[in-house]
């Protein structure tokens, strides 16, 4: 392959990555602790929204305030009525994420008018690392990117050391396995529930963001199309682990940059076929077809006999 192509390629797939990891790794800590968040995708929607009005405003940064703090308080619903009051897990996001649809999209026109025509927000800049970005083919691709990539690139060790370095992240576990016997040993398990799904609220407005301000620098109605149910798929194929996440998420980012690979190279073959990719890897590893995988013994069961 043209070392051109090769580092376009390596390039987009990572950008590409890059939210999917955000939302993953959010979502691998809320499973982790036996809650399966299908309001992932609502939250994305909300961060992504959150941003353009932070960016519009305040500046990238600010965006990036905004997309947090719309994730976050998106998720907030899901866990006063799913692990707060145990409604139906299942139930509540999906209700949560197309309500997210709706909502979005009318504040959107009230703030930008109808279609918000024109829009065009202010973006992350490349953050060029020295001598790293030197390395053939690799070094551009992986060390010219936006300091999102970075960060994001930062929270797979971070979600590692916290949950399999610290007490915090051992009660988690706990509670996903055996919630009854963990709040017999005193593990808070609907306190430390709520934590994980916040912070995975968190993550996913960040990735929501990411895509406003570090790769479209607009908003668009629905804009995350499916990306939020990619990201629960990424936690399956990932094995409930955040290094086993940073790869299938890598290799979904691969999937989808396929499409501008075999544009670049002039090949006839419609790039239609090729958006379909990404979400047939997502029912292939649902499905089972990457190979099994345990899962968290309580993933999706409230916890039986009272409030901890």
């Amino acid at each position: 392959m043209d070392p051109i192509l090769a580092q376009g390629f390596l390039e987009a797939s990572v950008r590409v990555a890059t939210p999917l990891l955000l939302a993953a790794l959010g979502e691998m800590l809320a499973e982790r602790g036996g809650i399966i968040n299908l309001g992932i995708e609502g939250a994305m929607l909300a961060g992504a929204l959150g941003a353009a009005l932070g960016a519009s405003s305040a500046g990238v940064w600010g965006g990036v305030g905004v997309a947090l703090l719309a994730g976050v308080l998106l998720t907030l619903v899901f866990v006063i009525v799913s692990v707060r009051f145990q409604a139906d897990q299942i139930i509540t996001g999906t209700a949560i994420t197309m309500a997210a649809v709706g909502l979005t999209g009318v504040v959107y026109r009230h703030a930008f008018g109808v279609g918000g025509a024109g829009l065009t927000l202010p973006t992350f800049k490349p953050l060029v690392v020295p001598v790293l970005n030197r390395i053939p083919v690799v070094g551009p691709a992986l060390f010219g990117q936006s300091v999102l990539v970075y960060l994001s690139w930062a929270a797979v060790p971070l979600c590692w050391l916290l949950l399999f370095k610290t007490r915090w992240g051992l009660a988690l576990r706990a509670a996903g396995e055996d919630p009854e016997a963990a709040a017999a040993s005193g593990v808070r398990v609907i306190g430390i529930r709520a934590a994980a799904v916040l912070l995975g609220g968190a993550l996913a407005g960040l990735a929501g963001g990411t895509l406003v301000l570090a790769q479209v620098g607009t908003f668009a109605e629905e804009m995350t199309a499916g990306r939020g149910f990619i990201a629960i798929a990424i936690v399956v194929l990932g094995r409930w682990h955040p290094v086993g996440v940073l790869g299938a998420a890598l290799l979904f980012g691969a999937a989808t940059a396929l499409q501008f690979l075999f544009q670049a190279m002039g090949l006839g073959v419609p790039y239609q076929l090729f958006l379909v990719l990404p979400y047939l890897l997502a029912l292939v590893a649902l499905s089972g077809g990457m190979g099994q995988a345990r899962i968290p013994t309580a993933l999706g069961r409230p916890l039986v006999g009272g409030q901890s």
